[in-house]
């Protein structure tokens, strides 16, 4: 007969992974605060 997980390892399995995704996150919108605005020409109709 198997066991249920304990709620202890449940929550520690969500708080890891809300870690890991944070971390994630937060170096995305780093490297994207980082990158130079992009250049917009206007575009001339005739």
């Amino acid at each position: 007969m198997r066991r249920k997980p304990d709620l202890l390892w449940v929550l520690v399995a969500l708080l890891g992974l809300g870690i890991v995704t944070t971390g994630y996150a937060q170096s995305f919108w780093d490297r994207k605060a980082n990158e130079p605005a992009p250049v917009v020409t206007p575009v001339q109709h005739r």
